[in-house]
């Protein structure tokens, strides 16, 4: 990979795949989301088209937005993982009605629980950019 925009059009596919999952379990199979993944989607469905843009023109500057956006998701990813996984108190939990935050219910691939593939899909794509940006700055 001699091509650092390559790295982009990596993490854009990553971040249309994960939208385009996000969308799938709320749209298709009917899924209402706990407050914390709708403030995922709030950072990860911009990424699909600032990391598009950036990708076709090859453009440091919506790597660093799409960065930014990316670390917001992390964070709150990170802290969604540590709450399903019993690692934070109930007592911090922001949803105080509706579906449960703590509790998730849908597992795929055989026990990983969606806020696990949101942690995984935000450090994906932090270290694409991470990488393409290091790799630009010389």
């Amino acid at each position: 990979m001699n091509r650092p925009w390559t790295l982009l059009l990596l993490a854009w596919l990553m971040a249309t795949a994960a939208t385009l999952g996000a969308l799938f379990l709320g749209e298709v199979m009917g899924m209402t989301p706990c407050v914390l993944c709708w403030y995922q989607r709030i950072f990860m469905f911009p990424l699909a088209i600032v990391l598009g843009i950036a990708a076709y023109l090859d453009d440091r500057r919506g790597a660093i937005y799409a960065l930014w956006l990316t670390l917001g998701g992390l964070a709150i990813a990170g802290y969604h993982t540590l709450l399903v996984a019993g690692l934070i108190p109930k007592a911090w939990v922001p949803c105080s009605a509706g579906v449960s935050c703590a509790d998730q219910k849908l597992e795929i691939l055989n026990g990983l629980q969606i806020p696990w593939l949101s942690l995984a899909a935000f450090m994906a794509l932090a270290l694409l950019l991470f990488v393409y940006l290091r790799k630009t700055s010389r």
